[in-house]
């Protein structure tokens, strides 16, 4: 079979759930006549090929049955009907860092996992230092991974990964690694993989990531193969899948845009007090939002909702505006500007959250998690993410004669 190739026909998965998990033998033989297990099924009579050099994304929602399939393509388990065949070496970015000993250095967990994922321990020699230098660890490779925080552990499991030399790489919500810098990183030597050729498979919650690395996406629902073709169709209808959801489970997983799409927020861009884009501010100077809003047909006025929150969520401020008091017309395109004389934030990093939906039924047309997001740093001593604005004024204090009396 040619490297690169994948060859999926009429795949099925089933698995075995039972009520209530045995722990010992003992347990075991006792309910083995009254706990019975039932069936559930995965994945059911998937078929698809990709080309050597083809990268394609899988979106769907929670137990559609895409990491089933990630594991059958990487051989971890085996189908229960059909056949998978893949050609050349599979690289696998499914659990970073599996493996690891936590009592062991990252050195000693380098080769450890580099064992694993078949290099050998020449290949693993060659390649050590660049594997600790793109993890940024050159400071802690030596102690044990124990002391490591989780992000740490995640960054050493993606560049061993990363270094692998396959023909085939099978991704999994890689993208969560590490900070925005590091995150850039990774998808950038993933980007240089598919230039020099390799195969890609792609699983995200991310729209944008999806639709920047593949070309061609498979939406899986309830364990099928609902649709298979352009990028950007497949993510339109995994996002009228969510349309009905306020707050779908998908989003602990990286999900950041959902909704029908009958009208969207095309743009969304920050601004400074002359009109100029910004992405960082000093507490108390001039803000702005420009919005730009589209219909794919003539719709009745859509509400906009817009929430501000920290970057570790919590909610500062929330509201929505009716677009029919700022101009909508059939037309289906209106272009909004929210100004802020002096922004009330002192210190942190904030992000917007837009939605624009149906005022009369609540059908969300469009939701972005992350429309913006900007950093405000301090202008005087001031501390935590509000800024308080007043006047200190004296106070007389009660006069003499009341004092006296007392």
């Amino acid at each position: 079979m040619t490297p690169g190739a994948i060859e999926v026909e009429h795949v099925s998965r089933r698995f075995r759930v039972y009520p209530q998990q045995t722990r010992t033998l003992k347990e075991l033989l006792v309910a083995r006549d009254r706990v019975r297990g039932r069936d559930v099924w995965a994945l059911r009579d998937v078929t698809f090929s990709i080309a050597p050099g083809e990268s394609v994304g899988l979106v769907g929602r929670n137990g559609s049955g895409k990491t089933t399939l990630l594991k059958l393509i990487a051989r971890i388990i085996k189908p229960s009907t059909g056949r998978v065949a893949i050609g050349g070496r599979v690289g696998s970015l499914l659990e970073l860092g599996a493996g690891f000993h936590f009592d062991f250095t990252g050195r000693e967990n380098v080769y450890l996992n580099g064992s694993i994922l078949g290099l050998s321990r020449r290949e693993v020699r060659r390649h050590l230092d660049e594997i600790v230098a793109f993890a940024e660890l050159e400071r802690f490779i030596d102690v044990p991974v124990r002391t490591y925080s989780s992000g740490m552990a995640m960054r050493l499991g993606f560049a061993i990964a990363a270094h692998l030399h396959a023909d085939v790489l099978l991704l999994d919500e890689v993208f969560a690694v590490g900070d925005e810098a590091f995150q850039r990183k990774c998808f950038g030597r993933i980007v240089e993989f598919k230039q020099n050729g390799g195969t890609i498979v792609f699983v995200s919650h991310d729209a944008p990531a999806v639709e920047r690395l593949c070309e061609r996406t498979i939406l899986l629902r309830a364990g099928e193969a609902e649709f298979d073709g352009p990028t950007h169709e497949a993510i339109v209808r995994y996002h009228r899948l969510l349309a009905e959801e306020t707050d779908p489970a998908e989003r602990a997983a990286g999900l950041r845009e959902w909704g029908t799409g009958e009208a969207r927020i095309a743009s969304v861009a920050l601004l400074g007090s002359q009109g100029e884009e910004r992405a960082r501010y000093v507490a108390g100077e001039p803000f702005g939002v420009r919005i730009r809003l589209v219909a794919e047909r003539a719709l009745p006025p859509p509400q906009l909702a817009y929430e501000l929150r920290t970057d570790s969520g919590l909610l500062l401020a929330a509201g929505s505006q009716d677009t029919s008091e700022l101009g909508w017309d059939e037309r289906g395109e209106l272009a909004l500007r929210f100004d802020v004389d002096r922004l009330p934030l002192a210190d942190g990093r904030f992000r917007l959250r837009l939605g624009l939906l149906d005022p009369d039924t609540g059908r969300l047309y469009h939701q972005l998690d992350d429309a913006a997001a900007f950093l405000v740093y301090p202008g005087g001593d001031e501390r935590g993410p509000l800024r308080l604005e007043g006047r200190w004024t004296r106070e007389e204090i009660a006069a003499a004669a009341e004092l006296g009396s007392t």
